[in-house]
């Protein structure tokens, strides 16, 4: 199933929703330290905020929390990491993160941690479009958020 999503203005959402936000500001502005504390603060209850916290997130928090890590297996010659990067750019991708291992009887994993807010295709897309760069043995998603 599809995720859909709603904007919503802020006066008709019920209580529990609000002091969600509250309690993830409070943690992100470092007003709390742990989700305990924060609770306490906001005066919800922490079965309440892990109910909702997951399903809620301010407009402008969106485009930031759309990060997808990709398991990459490439064959050990010089610009196929150029490429896939290339390719990822190309597609509105923006790369945060590179781990690469070495190199181990002609291949090596590279994990990649992309921003994907500003894909100009699906995800599924782009991973075939990687697959089929000459090089590039296996491409696994391994985490979104």
């Amino acid at each position: 199933m599809k995720e859909r999503y709603y904007l919503a203005r802020e006066d008709i959402l019920p209580e529990a929703i609000l002091k969600t936000l509250h309690v993830k500001e409070l943690l992100a502005g470092g007003q709390a330290k742990t989700v305990n504390e924060a609770v306490a603060i906001a005066g919800i209850s922490r079965s309440a905020f892990y109910k909702y916290k997951d399903g809620i997130h301010q407009v402008n928090q969106l485009d930031r929390e759309r990060l997808v890590t990709l398991s990459l297996l490439l064959e050990h010659r010089a610009g196929i990491l150029f490429k896939v990067l290339g390719l990822i750019a190309e597609s509105g991708g923006n790369v945060l993160t590179i781990n690469q291992s070495i190199p181990l009887q002609g291949t090596a994993n590279v994990v990649l941690s992309v921003e994907t807010s500003r894909l100009h295709e699906e995800l599924g897309r782009l991973t075939a479009s990687l697959e089929s760069v000459v090089g590039v043995s296996r491409v696994v998603v391994i985490g979104q958020g």
